[in-house]
């Protein structure tokens, strides 16, 4: 399994200075439901403290978590490719601090710097090979589970 980056402590930190002067604090109460899948993503945070669960629903009443993220994690991606839609849910597993980003600032700082957008683009990316990898040993493991049972 690849190593999981996080993306403020990969930031040099002139880039990671320009990226944080867009940050809010925000929080979010255990079992707050932070977004869902299909909802619009016009935003990301990076987790201060608290554990964050992603889930993809498999049927109408059933949800799957495919990662668990905490401290220094990237909550949300979508918000940097079309349609800029939630792929996932996520909810807080316990009570959450985080910083909190709109896509549209961050997106029109990484237009006049193209260096921190080529550095976002890139750690984003490994952050996303990073959680496919994850999702997939998950579902791999949920469907074993499963045939396991029906045999």
């Amino acid at each position: 399994m690849t190593k999981a980056i996080k993306l403020l402590t990969a930031l040099p930190p002139p880039q990671r200075q320009l990226l944080m002067s867009l940050a809010r604090e925000v929080s979010f109460p255990e079992d707050a439901r932070i977004f869902e899948a299909g909802g619009t993503a016009d935003r990301f945070w990076v987790i201060r403290s608290g554990a964050v669960s992603l889930d993809q629903r498999v049927t109408s009443l059933q949800r799957v978590t495919v990662a668990s993220l905490g401290a220094g994690d990237l909550l949300g991606w979508s918000w940097l490719f079309p349609p800029y839609q939630w792929d996932f849910g996520a909810e807080a597993f316990s009570p959450v601090r985080a910083y909190e980003f709109e896509a549209e600032a961050v997106l029109r700082l990484c237009e006049e710097d193209t260096q921190l957008g080529l550095s976002l683009v890139r750690y984003v990316a490994e952050i996303l090979a990073n959680r496919l990898e994850m999702t997939r040993g998950k579902l791999m493991e949920q469907y074993g589970q499963h045939r396991r049972s029906v045999l």
